[in-house]
């Protein structure tokens, strides 16, 4: 009787058609990627800002105090008292309002000092004991000191460092936990976005750079970094970049048309008018358009990294079924994602502008009228314009994915295994 071979359940090598495949996918991705990175870095280079602030003039509010101190300390307790405290009574008179004074330890050493807190943030915040707050000290102003109704001590703001590094660290702890090695390598690659940022986008905002070319530059080398250093090099993620980039593509050109169409001017922003008045460089029309841009960024590489990750999931559990069948399977979950995701955006405006929305309510304006006015029209335009871009990369990065996985995938059809040897006659 003939030997038989025996046959293990593991996967069988590719074979050298596949391979042949395989390599053409990842040469056709290499082709359309690496011009793209060269000439976005290329573009980077040529309008990297100069860090020129000629012309521009942005003092602090208290800058025209001499001698005056910004501190901070820990508030010991809080008291009502008149607002014009140091006056005598007869100046007063009997209706003068009371203001609260918080008494306060200086972190730099002395004794307690009466800092005099904002009207509207003793109304909207309770006050207590044990908060952190930085004050400014007019002590050594020649004016406040001559003063007697003047308060030498005034509020400026909370001192927030401890529970926003704990929340950053609790942050980093959850996704390290849960996400291992890929999560560490997402946050230090969110490090490097806010460089390119704070770095890039925002002087070249100042120096009156194009902001259009301005967001796809920076938004694109964010997305080049993050994707590969977050998730790897390989046909998967390559193929999710190619779909942010497009995302990226239509966005961009939505902005642009809506920002000139719907006459975006930052109304009702004191930021936009402050902006506006310390340069003629600066565009809030074109800053709002990189905004536009910037702010569905992440999002938009949410969906086209997860439903790049789908197909590939797709195929290893079914190696065998057809790129139709595949691409139908995909888009079915990219359906559902689509409509969380929206949701997600307009409830995520929707809670950054609810102060914005408040008002308009107790106007009593109609809806329509409301939903387009300067100031709810910026995020109305934000949410629709990251919506369809997110809703249109999906199926192109559904299909891109099908045609690199049915190429590059990494398994292979499980043949069935040779039969026994035969005796021969």
């Amino acid at each position: 009787m003939g030997h038989g071979h025996s046959h293990s359940p593991a996967e069988p090598d590719p074979t050298p058609e596949a391979k042949a495949l395989r390599r053409r996918a990842n040469r056709l991705l290499l082709a359309v990627l690496v011009p793209l990175t060269l000439l976005t870095l290329t573009a980077m280079v040529l309008m990297w800002p100069s860090d020129a602030r000629d012309g521009i003039t942005l003092t602090s509010p208290y800058s025209g105090a001499p001698g005056a101190t910004f501190e901070s300390g820990k508030i010991q307790s809080v008291v009502q008292e008149s607002c014009t405290q140091g006056a005598s009574q007869n100046t007063q008179g009997p209706g003068a309002p009371d203001c609260s004074f918080a008494f306060t330890e200086p972190d730099k050493g002395g004794s307690p000092v009466k800092v005099i807190i904002n009207p509207d943030v003793a109304k909207s915040h309770r006050i207590k004991a044990g908060d952190k707050i930085s004050y400014l000290d007019l002590a050594a102003s020649p004016g406040a000191a001559a003063s007697q109704t003047t308060p030498q001590y005034i509020f400026v703001d909370f001192v927030r460092t401890v529970p926003i590094l704990l929340l950053a660290i609790l942050y980093s702890v959850v996704v390290i936990a849960v996400a291992r090695w890929r999560g560490l390598r997402a946050l230090i690659g969110l490090v490097g976005a806010f460089a390119v940022l704070a770095g890039f986008v925002l002087p070249g905002l100042v120096e009156g750079k194009p902001p259009l070319l301005l967001a796809l530059v920076g938004s694109t080398v964010i997305m080049i970094g993050m994707l590969y250093f977050a998730h790897g090099f390989s046909a998967r993620t390559s193929t999710a970049l190619l779909g942010t980039m497009f995302g990226l593509g239509i966005t961009a050109v939505l902005a642009a048309w809506s920002t000139d169409a719907a006459n975006l001017w930052g109304a009702g922003s004191s930021e936009a008018s402050t902006l506006s008045n310390i340069s003629g460089n600066i565009s809030i029309s074109g800053i709002i358009l990189c905004g536009l841009v910037i702010s569905g960024l992440g999002v938009l590489n949410d969906v086209t990294i997860a439903q790049s990750s789908s197909v590939w999931e797709l195929y290893e559990l079914a190696p065998e079924s057809s790129a139709r069948k595949l691409f139908t399977s995909a888009m079915r979950i990219g359906r559902d994602h689509i409509a969380s995701t929206v949701y997600t955006i307009a409830f995520a405006y929707a809670g950054a502008a609810l102060p914005i929305m408040i008002l308009v309510m107790l106007h009593n304006r109609p809806l329509g009228e409301a939903l387009t006015s300067a100031e709810m029209s910026e995020e109305v335009v934000r949410t629709l314009v990251g919506s369809v871009g997110l809703v249109l990369a999906i199926p192109v990065t559904t299909f891109l994915a099908v045609l690199v996985v049915k190429a590059t995938g990494t398994r292979n059809p499980v043949l069935p295994a040779a039969p026994k040897g035969i005796t021969g006659p």
